[in-house]
């Protein structure tokens, strides 16, 4: 364990030392807590059950309504876009001094996002093919594909919020904001059609994404108005909550007539407001707390794959949900029902176990999410079985 400790604090000695010194390390700090938010989240309200045969999808807050402020604290997906949004201007704009075309630039960033995705593509269409080939059923494999590739069409709007940064660097929130709350108008005060709410899908996410940009550009420095922001965000959503209508819950339940999530509702994006508020307010803070190695050092490592975890969480999820079905009975907190406070507290001793299966998933995989460099195939040999680089870890 000593020896352990040693090298772990070697390690982030290394990782820290060899950070540069102009990075700003709360927004890598804000990327990790963004993404370990999405992951602990879906692990929490997303349960698979056994019954005739088959696996179904279900949710905790769908039989314990009393839950929904869970999904206040883990659904963090307005900071992911707020950092995506500040990190794709920074970027944008250092390219251009450098000479780099728009093409070349959004070329990289979009590689880094869809190289990963490939990986687990080409894995769960062999593993669907191969369930039903083998007699599984149907609903079953629905279940679990589903799951899969739903956190890809997040990840399609962001990839396309990022080739579009030097038009919406341009502009503000309060114009996807008012959108969102025209298209809400229409939509539930007015009768109109339930597609016409996919429109919130883009203009929702631009919301936090263009308060990213305009925070690459000091619009949000001072804490008057990050304060003024967030009460305003936290009264706005507490109203529509408690008067407007809107679920309680900012992610979707199954079985609910209104998600605030698919598609973004004006509750969402006004919440999303409060957090990002909040994560701004909290900038100043993890920056000193980044100072220390140990604490960058996680930071770092969780940043080099942020997409790989992202992409993995849910199949080590079902991986070892899928293993627990050869115990002959039903495992609590795995494959029982949601509804009740002992599934909680069984659900939560899972969470190691579901986090060392992303491990797994990581060590398989995190190398999908690197770019590719010309190198000696026996230099590439050694520095992939040695694991990441400090190089690769302050540069990701």
């Amino acid at each position: 364990m000593r020896e352990l400790r040693a090298r772990w604090s070697a390690l982030a000695a290394g990782i820290d030392a060899a950070t540069p010194a102009g990075r700003d390390r709360a927004v890598d700090a804000l990327r990790a807590l963004a993404i370990l938010g999405v992951v602990l989240g879906h692990w929490l309200v997303t349960s698979l059950t056994a019954a005739d045969g088959a696996l179904h999808g279900t949710s905790p807050l769908a039989h314990m309504p009393w839950l929904a402020p869970v999904s206040w604290v883990f659904q963090t997906l307005a900071v992911f876009f707020l950092v995506g949004g500040h990190v794709a201007a920074v970027g944008y704009a250092a390219a251009r001094e450098r000479g780099v075309t728009y093409g070349a630039w959004v070329g990289q960033r979009l590689g880094r996002l869809f190289r990963p995705v490939a990986a687990v593509l080409v894995l769960w269409t062999v593993v669907a093919g191969g369930m039903l080939a083998g007699g599984a059923e149907l609903d079953t494999v629905r279940t679990l594909v589903k799951l899969v590739l739903s956190p890809l069409w997040f990840l399609l709007v962001f990839a396309a919020l990022t080739a579009a940064t030097p038009l919406v660097a341009r502009i503000g929130p309060v114009w996807p904001a008012a959108v969102v709350a025209g298209v809400d108008l229409w939509r539930f005060g007015l009768g109109g059609p339930e597609w016409i709410g996919w429109v919130n899908v883009a203009a929702g996410w631009l919301v936090p994404f263009t308060l990213g940009t305009a925070w690459s550009r000091g619009a949000l420095a001072r804490r008057g108005p990050l304060l003024l922001l967030v009460g305003a965000a936290v009264a706005a959503t507490a109203a529509l909550v408690l008067w407007g209508g809107y679920p309680a819950s900012m992610v979707g339940v199954p079985g609910a007539d209104v998600s605030n999530l698919n598609p973004p509702t004006l509750a969402a994006v006004a919440f999303g407001l409060a957090q990002c508020g909040l994560a701004l307010l909290a900038r100043d803070r993890l920056a000193r707390l980044m100072c220390r190695p140990a604490a960058w050092a996680k930071v770092a490592l969780v940043n080099l794959s942020a997409m790989t975890v992202f992409l993995w969480h849910q199949t080590a999820m079902m991986a070892v949900t899928a293993l627990g079905l050869l115990v002959p009975a039903r495992l609590p907190g795995l494959h029982t029902a949601p509804d009740s406070v002992g599934w909680i507290a069984a659900r939560v001793l899972w969470l190691p176990v579901f986090a060392a299966a992303l491990g797994l998933c990581w060590a398989a995989f995190r190398t999908h999410e690197q770019a590719r460099r010309s190198r000696p195939a026996a230099v590439t040999a050694a520095r992939r079985a040695a694991g990441p680089s400090v190089e690769e870890i302050t540069h990701a």
